[in-house]
């Protein structure tokens, strides 16, 4: 299994003096467990407890003493209870909520034990009026993998420092935009990445997609309360891919007949799984951040490879010849997306875009970057600075003095001068820097 650069999250949370129990977010297959696995080799002992095994979900009935329980727990793995530096991980804790309920005594009474939870659907605890302990637990978010874990499955180890120093030569940069658009393809979930790390074959990832695909279809109908949702559900697990980075409207989406309160709720329950974000975009280019929930979201999916499969893109994009129609497309917007989430280990982190619906004067930005107290634009497009119009109407309402645009190019960077006499600079960089943002960002803003 290649490294996670999430693995540096854990320990930093390991390292805490008042650390809680922690709870993994994320999607089915992101690798939430084997990156537990992985981390287990840095302690004494390691108890890895599925809850979908009855001898574990036994050990948490009711009623019996928090001591009890842990005594139970070590001997069920066969460890002494002076085992020492312990990681307990408790898989799967959404099946038995008197395990959730357990991480609090974890927390008050067992400070010294490593604890980690995690599970398919936690959301499903909301619906059955159980939640995580207030207060004592904490979260991180865990992601498909970025471009440059997807380098070090290759075995690309060198380039992964050039990419996250910025410092890749300009003599490999088509060389590096030629792996990133594969890392577009093969998308960033886990399995899918060290198939083709191994195997190098497009064809030997279709197993993979389509058993991924269908076990999200199982777990989704199951959390459906409606028969109408549910087939609102199907409906979007069948045809939404190809609506990966563009607006969209809930009636009659994908040319459906659903309502839009059901379209909306089978939305709404496929984010809460966290398979999708309906991106709600900013009017305004200052702090508060408050996305407008009136105007209609951008859709992102968790993973582009995906989108490509179900889509069934991959053929135009393995053999496309219009480089600017493939970096131009949507599937850009959905890769870029991805990026910028994948940078962030903190649970909740929404991305955003920017619109003004001024009467005559319409203008979108892809997405808007929080980089501490500033809002930095981020244009997805290739060409010209004359066909940022939209950048440049924002850097107009907006105090800031920077803005970034992704392109299939070399990074360079341009001084702009406004209409209205306000200059400001452009970073042009190259698509596989967008992982990055948050490194360029500090260089240039000191």
């Amino acid at each position: 299994m290649f490294q996670r650069t999430a693995l540096q999250a854990l320990r930093e949370w390991a390292a805490k003096e008042e650390r809680k129990p922690l709870v993994l977010r994320g999607a089915r297959q992101v690798g939430k467990t084997t990156l537990v696995e992985l981390f287990s080799n840095e302690f004494d002992a390691f108890i890895n407890m599925n809850l979908e095994e009855e001898s574990y979900a036994r050990l948490f009935v009711s009623g019996v003493p928090f001591e009890d329980l842990l005594a139970g727990i070590y001997s069920k793995a066969g460890l002494r209870m002076d085992a020492g530096r312990t990681l307990i991980f408790i898989d799967e804790i959404q099946n038995v909520p008197n395990a959730v309920k357990s991480l609090r005594f974890f927390y008050e009474r067992r400070p010294d034990l490593y604890v980690i939870a995690a599970g398919s659907l936690l959301e499903s605890l909301v619906d059955n009026h159980y939640s995580f302990p207030v207060g004592r637990v904490e979260y991180m978010a865990i992601h498909p993998c970025t471009f440059t874990e997807f380098l070090g499955a290759l075995g690309e180890q060198v380039l992964v420092g050039q990419v996250e120093g910025l410092g890749v030569p300009r003599s490999i940069h088509e060389h590096v935009m030629e792996l990133f658009r594969k890392y577009m393809l093969v998308g960033g979930l886990p399995e899918a990445v060290a198939r083709y790390a191994k195997y190098k074959d497009w064809v030997k990832l279709n197993e993979v997609f389509n058993t991924l695909l269908a076990g999200y279809q199982d777990d989704m109908e199951k959390c459906a309360r409606r028969d109408k949702e549910r087939d609102a559900i199907r409906y979007i697990l069948n045809y939404g891919w190809a609506a990966a980075g563009n607006r969209l409207q809930f009636a009659k989406f994908a040319g459906s007949a659903f309502k839009s309160a059901d379209m909306g709720n089978a939305f709404h329950t496929l984010e809460k799984a966290l398979l999708l974000e309906l991106v709600y975009p900013l009017t305004s280019t200052s702090f508060p951040v408050l996305p407008d929930v009136r105007k209609s979201p951008k859709l992102l999916w968790l993973d582009t490879g995906l989108v490509n499969y179900v889509a069934e893109m991959q053929e135009r994009m393995l053999f496309t010849t219009n480089v600017d129609e493939l970096w131009n497309g949507n599937i850009a917007e959905q890769a870029v997306g991805q990026e910028l989430l994948g940078a962030t280990s903190l649970f909740g982190a929404k991305r955003l875009f920017w619109v003004r619906d001024a009467r005559n004067s319409q203008a979108e930005v892809d997405f808007v970057y929080k980089h501490h107290a500033h809002l930095i634009p981020v244009e997805v497009k290739t060409g010209d600075n004359s066909r940022l119009r939209s950048l440049h109407q924002y850097m107009e309402e907006s105090k800031e003095e920077i803005a970034v645009r992704t392109w299939a190019g070399p990074m360079t960077s341009d001084i702009i001068r406004l209409p209205s006499g306000k200059t400001y600079t452009l970073y042009n960089i190259p698509f596989y820097y967008v992982g990055q943002i948050h490194r360029l960002l500090d260089k240039v803003m000191g």
